[in-house]
């Protein structure tokens, strides 16, 4: 094997293909890297690249937003141009958007195999799109790279041949360790919000569709957290998903929220940090906070991380009553999770690069 297509869109996808890229290279993988446009804005997007020196793809799809149907088709049109032209031996795709489900269906209807980086995460939510993508991605992948243990587990007990499943730990725990250093010697975001190093506040992110599209999911967690403001900073990096329901569901409540631009990867990291409390509904987010020992409240009513509620650093908090909500985050306060290295040592993307390597040798 040696062509590689890889796959990404949205800026999880980013931070995770920073650490797996020069993976690749290092590993004598010839990488062409397709951004479908997914994530199409500056702070969704550009700033990402620049600040992780991820080198520019190699082709942009532009995509841009639209129905789940019309961006996973355009994103499918342009794949398969692109595959055609490139004859890969392999297409890497990561996570579970739409991005993750067109590569890999694309891939699977030009006989080309698929490599799968988080395979075998569940939060056996059929209503989520989520799910959805990331179950197609798993049927049709050749190469199941799983997180943790429990991904690995998952996929067994769906059937997959465990010569397909390859556990090799967590990228964005490799991406976290690449960069932390950087983010910790600069205070960035820091200083422009006037964060001193006693100044206490919970980090907020806000972007899952089961609460963004639902107008009492959404009033409820702006309520819970306008509660919070009144013990507490809330800084709130808005996602642009959340920000255009903003302006279109009247009655939700900003009171006291310190709502900000989408934060680049490293302002994240130092966010992330400093934080007493983080309260989110994003699975990358809810891991970051482990990595930094940063108690985290999920805002969802269950999570593919199971390992982070077992642990004790994460608690779900189903957001269906403000009071609870607001109560959940503050009760977090200073509160700790056993120690355990669930996501592996900071190798992910060696070991994923190396066993597609050593494939067809």
């Amino acid at each position: 094997m040696k062509r590689i297509i890889s796959v990404i869109g949205a800026r999880p996808q980013f931070v995770k293909a920073a650490a797996v890229s020069p993976a690749l290279a290092a590993a004598g993988l010839d990488e062409y890297l397709v951004h479908t446009g997914q994530h199409y804005d500056r702070q969704m997007s550009e700033v990402f690249f620049e600040e992780m020196g991820l080198r520019p793809p190699d082709l942009n799809l532009n995509v841009g937003s639209g129905s789940q149907a019309a961006q996973t088709g355009a994103m499918l049109l342009g794949l398969e141009r692109a595959m055609s032209e490139r004859q890969p031996d392999c297409v890497l795709v990561y996570g579970d958007t739409n991005s993750t489900l067109a590569g890999a269906l694309a891939a699977a209807k030009l006989q080309v195999p698929v490599a799968h980086v988080e395979a075998g995460l569940r939060s056996f939510n059929r209503r989520m799109p989520e799910e959805i993508n990331r179950v197609v991605a798993d049927a049709l992948a050749s190469f199941l790279f799983s997180p943790t243990e429990t991904a690995r587990r998952n996929l067994e007990r769906e059937g997959v041949p465990p010569e397909k499943i390859f556990l090799t730990g967590d990228v964005m725990y490799d991406a976290v360790l690449m960069f932390r250093e950087r983010a910790a010697a600069a205070p960035g975001i820091l200083d422009h919000l006037k964060i001193n190093g006693g100044s206490p506040y919970v980090l907020a992110t806000i972007h899952r569709a089961e609460n963004t599209d639902d107008p009492e999911r959404l009033k409820t967690i702006l309520a819970g957290l306008a509660k919070v403001t009144k013990h507490l900073r809330v800084i709130l990096p808005l996602h642009p998903r959340a920000r255009s329901r903003l302006a279109s569901v009247p009655g939700l409540l900003l009171d006291g929220i310190e709502v900000i631009e989408p934060a680049g990867f490293l302002d994240m990291l130092r966010l992330e940090m400093r934080a007493q409390v983080i309260a989110t509904d994003s699975g990358g987010v809810q891991k970051e906070a482990f990595f930094h020992h940063v108690p985290c409240v999920t805002l969802r009513d269950e999570t593919e991380w199971v390992e982070l509620v077992d642990l004790g650093w994460n608690r779900l908090m189903p957001p269906r009553d403000a009071d609870q909500v607001a109560e959940a985050i503050l009760a977090a306060r200073g509160t700790a999770g056993r120690a355990a290295t669930p996501y592996g040592d900071g190798t992910a993307s060696k070991r994923i690069a190396q066993t597609l390597c050593q494939q067809g040798h």
